[in-house]
């Protein structure tokens, strides 16, 4: 399942359309924040969709029965894009527990590239709902590849995406690879260049939240 999460008009466009915006991306603390505010939204979104379980709550003035979490979701990331995104989501699963991958594309001398994972921290995942963050969900190669890692820490009993700018080649590779996930995207876009950059897209998401880096 996609939920494109601009399908409808919501303050979420804004946002969207600021981190397009080649004018305001030299304002790191913006897009950061704007990245923050679709992770915050999709945490919304994603938690309706969630088990609940009622519980009494004592008030001063007597029991309320209300509906709450059953259990906390495990927040996951790709280093280092993705941590605004995570703070998002965070932000809302504030009990969650965490992980973090480091995965980055390993170009080749041709202009091809690999996907390469260097460091995991994760809980055990079994039985647990996981919802992993990445802001742009281009070729789909360093997800899936991240999800497979992370299955080694056991079976979710869901996985859910979030990502801010998503084209329609990564999510159907994704979907191909991880049939029952639900991915939830702040826009989709439908072109892929040979380099494996969104277009229209907004750029590189990591440098424009921290600052370029050296190409390894």
């Amino acid at each position: 399942m996609v939920i494109n999460l601009s399908e409808h008009y919501s303050l979420l466009s804004d946002w969207v359309a600021e981190m397009r915006s080649v004018d305001l991306q030299a304002d790191r603390m913006r897009f950061r924040r704007n990245l923050e505010r679709v992770g915050e939204v999709a945490a919304l979104e994603i938690s309706k969709r969630m088990t609940t379980e009622a519980k009494e709550i004592q008030t001063p003035l007597g029991i309320s029965v209300c509906n709450v979490l059953k259990e906390q979701p495990v927040l996951a990331t790709i280093l280092r894009a993705g941590l605004p995104l995570h703070q998002g989501l965070l932000n809302y699963f504030d009990r969650a527990d965490n992980a973090f991958i480091s995965a980055y594309r390993k170009h080749n001398r041709d202009g091809s590239f690999e996907i390469s994972l260097e460091y995991v921290s994760c809980p055990d995942l079994e039985g647990r709902v996981v919802i992993v963050s990445d802001p742009m969900l281009a070729t789909g190669s360093s997800l899936v590849k991240t999800i497979n890692y992370l299955r080694e820490e056991g079976k979710p009993a869901h996985i859910h995406v979030v990502a801010a700018i998503a084209c329609t080649v990564g999510i159907e590779y994704v979907h191909r690879e991880e049939p029952l996930a639900t991915i939830w995207c702040g826009a989709i876009d439908e072109e892929l260049t040979a380099k494996g950059y969104i277009v229209p897209g907004l750029g590189d998401a990591g440098d424009l939240a921290y600052g370029a880096k050296v190409q390894i």
